[in-house]
């Protein structure tokens, strides 16, 4: 049923629940399993010490996929495609899907309600709306 299946990450437990189900759904579907880890390019100032910064949190992403990638493999899942990149996070995982042929997206979510999901926008709820592929959300927290 799936082939290819992408697993944007932040590093955030939410993030890593969803790594639980993804690498369940891939070793359960024989299909590789794409990590991808945005560095939130407008998050940040632009200014002479931003490529240092840049670099970091592309370090900071590169752990956490490393913990992906063990988790991964210790459940048979191979391939695992690792991918760290600069943008917009959801405009980068959807342009992520038709460019490798992904064909569902696994995503944890933030469980923000009311004002705070409305001030803080929701990279999960674009994706959501925009993604040409079947979107997985994995709620986590005490609502859960």
């Amino acid at each position: 049923m799936y082939r290819r299946i992408l697993l944007p990450t932040d590093g955030s437990p939410q993030a890593d629940e969803a790594a639980e189900h993804a690498i369940d759904l891939a070793a359960r579907y024989d299909a590789t399993l794409h990590v991808l880890f945005v560095v939130d390019t407008a998050a940040l100032p632009l200014d002479v010490h931003s490529e240092g910064l840049f670099e970091r949190i592309e370090e900071e992403g590169r752990l956490s996929m490393d913990e992906i990638l063990t988790s991964a493999h210790e459940r048979g899942v191979d391939p695992v495609v690792t991918d760290v990149v600069r943008g917009s996070p959801a405009a980068e995982i959807i342009d992520y899907v038709p460019a490798n042929d992904v064909d569902l997206i696994v995503m944890g979510t933030h469980g923000r309600h009311g004002v705070d999901r409305y001030i803080l926008g929701s990279v999960t709820e674009r994706v959501v709306r925009e993604a040409a592929v079947p979107v997985l959300t994995v709620r986590t927290g005490p609502a859960a």
